[in-house]
């Protein structure tokens, strides 16, 4: 009995990390897209599938290879075998095999157009066909190859109609000169119920560029191993000065986009309603995780004091998603990655006007995890809380100092707007550190005392 690829998929997407239905049962799975980009052996297709679960149905974009006979360099992502077009086959994953890769390269830099599947090239730049892929590892949701020491293409596994926000943001910042953004070099896209929809960008890689995720882990590992007494800035690693110029770059980055997108306000009766969803989820986190009750007062108090603000707030396009690992140092400046917000997130949310405050809770957010998350599991955390502590405060300090010195504001109502921001976060880090991981629940429920 031969098995058809809709089976070999059923049976494959859901090990994949980026298959975002994990825990529940396939009820369907169904090919609503198949072109093929390259034919031979090995051959190109590009799927697009709808998985059903339920009365949930969400479209993933996969890539697949054929050929006759798989060689072992690419077992690790083989799907299965059947047969296709009176042959039998080996079918695996494309993304793995640079000797199918560079058709997609090879389709931007021509702005080639197949039946439903248009590639582009952004404007005035050249694309260097002959480099090989990698594929990067770490990505959750998405998945990335490397393209040489140029290219870094990101294909968006879980699909949704209309233009990624990612696309949007860079192109216009990009092209009125930002220079906290990698420099765009194409994309892809497809129509999804009527509407472009994308499926995948390429962007400059910054090969000799820095995580700010890493940096920030070096400097704490410093402090925490220095002297006890030894101020944070005399203990090897400091950050704060960089942490500074990412305060800074924010708030140019926030300016941009408020030049580049419409922006808009919140009026006191949203800003009352925002209040109230707030308060809801803090209470589902005090059912969920009663833990948390012993400081929810604090969470309360805050949400209630932005509830009292009596003026319209100003909104306009933002990060979404801002942390650590969204940024990297280059040897100029901070460069700002992933424009794409939170994506299990609907596309409508992604794209909608916020404060620019949220991005900073995210960030002040972030500190506080790099400060901390080394203690989880610790023998000496207890020793090290009050290392941790004063590495959170000077940094956060820092970046808000930063933030100001650019632009940005944080003063006043703005401060207990960014108050009740950075704690929100912190009710869905409680409940997802309870689900996930244990260990790091201390966390969190540091922000509360």
């Amino acid at each position: 009995m031969t098995t058809s690829l809709q089976e070999l998929l059923a049976g494959w997407i859901t090990g994949q990390r980026w298959f975002a239905g994990k825990g529940r049962a396939i009820d369907d799975l169904s090919i609503d897209s198949e072109i093929e980009i390259a034919g031979g052996d090995p051959a190109l297709l590009h799927l697009v599938v709808c998985v059903r679960q339920g009365d949930r149905r969400t479209r993933y974009q996969i890539p697949v290879g054929l050929r006759e006979r798989l060689p072992d360099r690419l077992e690790h992502v083989r799907i299965g075998r059947c047969r296709r077009d009176g042959r039998e086959a080996d079918v695996y994953d494309a993304l793995h095999d640079s000797a199918l890769t560079t058709h997609l390269l090879e389709g931007m830099a021509a702005d080639h157009a197949f039946d439903g599947l248009a590639f582009h090239r952004a404007d005035g730049v050249e694309i260097d066909t002959s480099q090989r892929s990698l594929v990067l590892t770490a990505e959750q949701s998405n998945t990335s190859l490397v393209f040489g020491d140029t290219y870094i293409f990101k294909l968006f596994r879980q699909l949704s109609p209309g233009t990624n926000p990612e696309l949007e943001i860079i192109t216009a910042l990009a092209g009125a000169g930002s220079s906290h953004v990698a420099r765009p070099y194409g994309w892809i896209e497809t129509t999804l119920e009527d509407e472009p929809t994308t499926l995948a960008i390429m962007q400059e890689y910054l090969r000799n560029a820095n995580e700010g995720w890493s940096m920030a882990l070096t400097s704490v590992r410093d402090l925490y191993a220095s002297a006890d007494g030894m101020p944070a800035e005399d203990a090897g690693g400091d950050f704060a000065g960089e942490a500074r110029r990412l305060g800074v770059a924010t708030a140019q980055v926030h300016r941009e986009l408020a030049r580049a997108f419409p922006t808009g306000t919140i009026e006191p009766p949203e800003l009352k309603r925002m209040t109230e969803r707030f308060r809801r989820r803090l209470d589902k986190a005090v059912a969920e995780v009663p833990l948390l009750g012993e400081h929810a007062d604090v969470a309360a108090e805050a949400f209630d004091r932005l509830g009292e603000l009596g003026h319209a707030v100003q909104v306009q396009r933002v990060h979404g998603d801002y942390h650590l690992g969204q940024v990297m140092r280059t040897m100029t400046d901070w460069v700002v990655l992933d424009f794409e917000g939170e994506p299990g997130q609907p596309l409508a949310e992604r794209r909608a006007l916020d404060s620019p405050l949220r991005d900073v809770a995210g960030m002040l957010r972030s500190f506080e995890y790099a400060a901390r998350h080394l203690l989880a599991d610790h023998p000496d955390a207890d020793g090290l809380e009050h290392r941790a502590r004063e590495w959170s405060e000077r940094n956060r300090a820092a970046f808000l100092a930063g933030y100001s010195e650019g632009g940005g504001r944080v003063r006043g109502d703005e401060a207990v707007l960014l108050r009740a921001l950075e704690l929100s976060k912190a009710v869905y880090e409680v409940v997802y550190e309870a689900r996930n991981r244990p260990s790091w629940l201390p966390i969190p429920l540091a922000a509360f005392r």
